[in-house]
């Protein structure tokens, strides 16, 4: 086995490399560089958190794991990271998890500038070592490691990673670090660190030591290393446009100025005229509202790279000439048996509203066109998702958990099934209802009913199937978080 020079960058690439094509199990046997002992069943035990990470730098690299706020490989400047990926059933790659790169103190200043940083140490030369984590497997130490390569952000992603810095070390410094979410920035996040909630939280000491807050560490998004493991460490299973295609565009404005810049200049014109504009068929359906905001942004695919990288979501907000919106908005398609065994910071709904933003492209309609009124970037508020969101969850798990009623009903349109899931009027800002317009019930004697498919339903705790369902956003409230401008 090569050894490495700790000077030398590529070496200690070059030296990981040798990781490639083995799983852990294999590298915990090799006879490496190492004078830590450590229990083989202790770095495969999924509930030690870097188990793996750990045996690597142990096992693999020949030093002890430690806190120092320097670089794994200070020398050479070289963090070191161990992290999952995963194979959709579509054949696609994405990050396994967020990538966590140093906790955030709470017990002395924060830095204002990223590149005064303890936390530049540690992003802006990283060694990642992906494996791919088969839940399959019934060992951690079975995975296989399929990269390791060296990673420094480009310089168009470094511009907005230093804006994300100050974001979150500003809300840090104001004593605000309990209302931080990943979803207020764009690559780099402050995601939460610890078990639970009430074991986590702590007094932010240095700036507001009578309010708590949660533990949290920078990291890169899940997200972004998504799109960093699927353009950098194994090209060529996604492609992307770029919305900024010249870096000096961020020396002026941030990335969320010019997209809004952008948008807003066609403030004004018809849906018609924008079609006409971009050389777009004018069909009417909902898709066509999206596609002309992608076409402002200078992009003709629907696959924008910084939206990839940040996790952000488009939606045309259509309202009537009475200012009301006549359509709630849909969020992705939720599974039963995963519902009942979440816990809230754990759940999908939570991560969802959590990581994500949204591009609202806000029309109003005048006589039979809808006119473009303007855009705006928006995340949930903090204290709206863990108090009203959260308690929609909650009333909407119960039932499923205890099990829903089926009800057959006789209406104008035939026969229904009605059931005893909250309604929308028992939730300010989210409900529950279907996510497909085929109908699929299989009841507890094996009846069947609706007019869909098997794939048009999902399985309940008891065994029962129903209608596949989402939660969505509800309509007034949406409309209650846009700036006025665009109401009027």
């Amino acid at each position: 086995m090569n050894t490495y020079d700790k000077n030398d960058a590529k070496s200690i690439e070059d030296y990981a490399q040798q990781l490639i094509g083995h799983t852990f199990r294999e590298v915990e046997s090799w006879d490496a560089p190492s004078q830590v002992q450590e229990d083989e069943a202790s770095y495969g035990n999924k509930s030690r958190k870097g188990g793996l990470g750990n045996l690597i730098e142990e096992k693999f690299f020949g030093y002890k794991v430690n806190s120092d706020e320097r670089a794994d490989f200070p020398e050479a400047g070289v963090e070191l990271k161990v992290s999952p990926f995963e194979k959709t059933q579509k054949g696609a790659l994405r990050a396994g998890e967020r990538l966590v790169l140093t906790m955030i103190s709470y017990e002395k200043a924060i830095e204002s500038s990223l590149y005064q940083s303890h936390l530049w140490n540690k992003c802006k030369l990283i060694l990642l070592i992906y494996y791919l984590r088969d839940k399959a497997l019934p060992n951690n130490l079975d995975y296989r490691i399929h990269f390791a390569q060296l990673f420094t952000p480009p310089d168009e992603d470094l511009k907005i990673i230093e804006s994300d810095y100050k974001t979150i070390a500003d809300k840090v410094a104001a004593g605000r670090a309990h209302e931080l979410s990943e979803s207020d920035t764009m690559y780099l996040g402050a995601c939460t660190k610890g078990a639970t909630a009430e074991k986590s939280t702590v007094p932010q000491a240095y700036y507001a030591p009578d309010i708590k807050a949660r533990k949290r560490a920078f990291c890169y998004k899940n997200s972004y290393m998504t799109y960093v493991l699927n353009t950098y460490i194994a090209p060529g299973k996604e492609e992307y446009e770029k919305i900024i295609t010249d870096s000096n565009e961020l020396k002026e404005k941030t990335f969320e100025e010019v997209i809004l810049s952008r948008i807003n200049k066609y403030a004004g014109k018809t849906d018609k005229e924008l079609c006409r504009i971009f050389d777009r068929e004018y069909n009417n359906n909902k898709a066509q509202w999206i596609d002309l905001t992608y076409r402002m942004l200078g992009i003709k695919s629907n696959k924008a790279e910084e939206f990839a990288k940040a996790q952000i979501v488009v939606k045309a907000i259509r309202l009537e000439e009475n200012g009301h919106m006549r359509e709630n908005s849909p969020l992705p398609a939720l599974k039963f048996k995963d519902l009942v065994s979440e816990a809230w910071e754990d759940s999908e709904l939570f991560t969802y509203f959590d990581e994500t933003k949204f591009l609202f492209t806000v029309y109003r309609k005048v006589g039979e066109e809808y006119v473009l009124k303007g855009a705006q970037i928006w995340n949930m508020p903090y204290d709206d998702l863990n108090t009203t969101v959260k308690k929609g969850w909650e009333n909407i798990r119960n039932v499923v958990k205890e099990g829903i009623e089926f009800y057959k009903t006789e209406t104008g349109k035939g026969l229904v099934i009605k059931n005893n899931l909250p309604k929308k009027n028992d939730n300010e800002i989210i409900h529950i209802r279907p996510h497909t317009q085929q109908t699929y019930y299989v009841f507890e004697d094996g009846e069947v009913f609706g007019k869909g498919r098997l794939s048009d339903s999902d399985e309940l705790p008891d065994g029962r199937r129903m209608t596949k369902q989402s939660f969505w956003l509800n309509n007034e409230y949406i409309v209650s978080q846009l700036e006025d401008k665009l109401k009027k």
